[in-house]
């Protein structure tokens, strides 16, 4: 097991990738926010869902999936058809705008994460996309509440001494 300040400095650099993620928003057309670019990615990885499903996806309530939804509508980017299963509901899918405008947000991703990392090799990038997708892995679905650790369950770290040699 990692020693705790290990875990401390993982949890540092984690908060440090919301710099990332700014970086990865400011390059969005001006009419695609993030909520916009979240529902297209979702409906272009899973394809076509009620609303109570991406707002699940989303992690957000309805009343937020709502807005994000009406908007990519108002640009014509998704469909949304009757449920043939509830009449009341509606299913949303990608338009052949909503794809065009996917592609080109996964370009604008690509250009910028192949600009920065330009100088990283092939073998790190897969190496951090393998590190990544474990980390989601061991946290399940983040969308889920954690779990509570009492003091029975809660990890226990290795306390070390540090001297003024190794810090």
């Amino acid at each position: 097991m990692a020693e705790r300040a290990q875990y401390e400095e993982l949890a540092r650099q984690l908060s440090a990738v919301g710099a990332v993620k700014r970086d990865l928003g400011r390059i969005l057309p001006p009419d695609c926010p993030t909520g916009s670019a979240a529902v297209l990615t979702l409906l272009g990885r899973h394809g076509d869902m009620r609303m109570s499903k991406l707002a699940e996806l989303l992690s957000v309530d309805m009343s937020v999936t709502s807005r994000h939804v009406a908007h990519v509508a108002a640009r014509g980017w998704i469909e949304r058809h009757p449920d043939p299963a509830d009449k009341r509901s509606r299913i949303l899918r990608l338009s052949p705008a909503g794809l065009e405008q996917l592609d080109e947000l996964s370009l604008r991703t690509t250009h910028l994460l192949a600009e920065r990392l330009s100088d990283w090799t092939d073998d790190e990038v897969g190496q951090l996309i393998r590190l990544m997708t474990r980390l989601r892995a061991s946290f399940g679905d983040c969308r889920s509440a954690p779990p509570r650790h009492t003091s029975a369950t809660a990890p226990v770290f290795e306390e070390t001494t540090r001297t003024p040699a190794s810090t």
